[in-house]
């Protein structure tokens, strides 16, 4: 990680970096992107809303995370409630920092950057707990997540329009190290 720089991201700004970056990391197709930079573009209009990059000592994006102060009228939110509700852990919506999406450019991952930027854009946030959904597989990501504290809340979290089912992950904060 010493090549790269983790600090706050004008992701409006570098929207399209960011979303090239999320492309080669999550596979996405020309029209997923586009769909993605109206979405990342309306959340940052959210108030607490926050972003951070890794970047290269060239300035190129490495990785990037965003998130948001979590607002059960919100889609995302709105989706995963009833998974959560039938178990009795929908309190996670409430006074949580929700991790939007955490993405490293591959030829940057494992090397501490990812863990890096959920760390950081979490210690500043002023909530008690973090939640985020995961791809429902064993990964590197849900690795990562775990090592820091997240659990899963709900398993088989079906989004529309996703191709595979999510799981919904929550962990107190600070982060564990």
């Amino acid at each position: 990680m010493d090549d790269v720089a983790v600090g706050p991201l004008d992701l409006a700004a570098r929207v399209d970096d960011a979303l090239a970056v999320q492309a080669l990391a999550f596979g996405l197709t020309d029209d997923e992107i586009g769909v993605r930079r109206h979405i990342v573009l309306r959340h940052l209009t959210t108030p607490g809303a926050r972003a951070l990059g890794a970047t290269t000592p060239e300035g190129r994006l490495a990785g990037f995370v965003y998130g948001l102060p979590n607002d059960r009228s919100h889609w995302w939110s709105s989706v995963v409630e009833p998974y959560l509700r039938s178990t009795g852990l929908d309190f996670w919506l409430d006074d949580s920092f929700v991790i939007t999406e955490l993405h490293v450019h591959p030829a940057y991952q494992k090397r501490g950057i990812g863990r890096a930027l959920i760390t950081r854009i979490t210690d500043e946030a002023p909530y008690p707990r973090s939640i985020l959904s995961a791809i429902d597989t064993e990964s590197p990501a849900r690795a990562l997540y775990r090592s820091l504290g997240y659990q899963d809340l709900a398993r088989r979290v079906i989004f529309p329009s996703a191709p595979a089912p999510y799981a919904v992950m929550g962990a107190p904060l600070p982060l564990a190290r």
